[in-house]
């Protein structure tokens, strides 16, 4: 395949083609280029083409949403400000993510959940941008909620675009309000599976770190109590998680002072602080801090350096990287 400027300019001119076949070759060949051939990306942009392909976006063809979607997310990877500021491009990906249970292609809609996390990836000041957006934000928490038909690799790249969301603070109440917490815990009761459970938790670790997480989390069936459940050394939760448990306390404590520290007090039994201990222990360095500051908060008091437990009263996210193109 021909990657010289010539070429993607003329690949490009077709995709205003009024032949469907000459667009559909057009927008295939700029996939493929923008997968194997990084420095074609700029030109590819400079040459026109992300207004098309973003429209490809409405398309009810299958095979071209998920040529678009996986040249949007080629192009992501390089290029984040041309994709940010082109009309339209963010309201084409809210499209396609909202139709995932209907008209959209799975594949498409994987790709267009990889590309939120590819733009917020490395740019603070994109997040609140896509965090307005209250269609992208609702349904990547609706493919959440629908985790039993939708695929992991979707469900993951959905959580990993939530996580970089809820990196910006304003955002936090947004997703809380759009019913993230219910959904994130229903998964992380129901799904079971070790990735998905530590990209779970970081994100309720995220979400924690507001005041309106407090209600959210009383409301959600038992939230305290999940995370208490998977501190706990029986349940064998990986570190990942258990650190993930650990941040999301402490946002909660944090955020709603002394009165929410003494409900996870009452909530966190034995087992859940020997988990704690074991963060404390063995976890990374953030890890290990969080979980002192939260084991201190629980048991109220140091005793030179052992920690005294009353008797009437205890985040990482995976890789940030861009995605692999598609």
């Amino acid at each position: 395949m021909d990657p010289n400027p010539r070429t993607i300019r003329s690949l490009v001119s077709k995709l205003s083609s009024v032949s469907e076949a000459a667009r559909i070759d057009a927008l295939s060949q700029l996939r493929l280029m923008s997968k194997q051939s990084p420095e074609t990306r700029p030109i590819i942009a400079q040459a026109g083409a992300i207004p098309y392909i973003a429209e490809t976006l409405y398309s009810s063809s299958h095979p071209s949403q998920e040529d678009a979607a996986a040249t949007l997310l080629n192009l992501s990877i390089t290029l984040k400000e041309p994709l940010m500021s082109t009309r339209g491009v963010l309201d084409a990906i809210a499209h396609v993510i909202s139709h995932h249970h209907t008209t959209s292609s799975p594949p498409a809609v994987q790709s267009a959940a990889a590309t939120i996390h590819s733009l917020l990836s490395s740019v603070d000041s994109y997040r609140p941008v896509v965090g307005s957006k209250r269609e992208i934000v609702y349904s990547l928490i609706d493919i959440l909620r629908c985790h039993l038909s939708s695929p992991p690799r979707t469900i993951k790249d959905s959580l990993k675009a939530l996580f970089a969301i809820a990196l910006h603070p304003i955002n936090r109440s947004t997703m809380i309000n759009l019913g993230a917490v219910p959904a994130l815990f229903s998964l992380v009761l129901k799904d079971g599976r070790v990735g998905i459970v530590e990209d779970a938790t970081a994100v309720i670790a995220q979400v924690a770190g507001c005041e309106d997480a407090v209600d959210a989390f009383r409301k959600a069936s038992g939230g305290v109590g999940v995370l208490a459940d998977l501190l706990d050394l029986a349940t064998a939760a990986s570190m990942r998680t258990k650190e993930n448990a650990v941040s999301a306390l402490l946002n909660l404590v944090r955020c709603g002072g002394d009165k929410v520290a003494a409900d996870v007090r009452d909530v966190v039994a034995f087992g859940a602080l020997d988990g704690i201990a074991d963060v404390r222990d063995g976890g990374s360095v953030k890890g290990k801090n969080k979980a002192a500051e939260l084991m201190k908060v629980l048991l109220g008091q140091n005793n030179g350096d052992v920690v005294v437990f009353n008797s009437d009263t205890c985040s990482s996210f995976g890789s940030t990287r861009n995605h692999d193109s598609e």
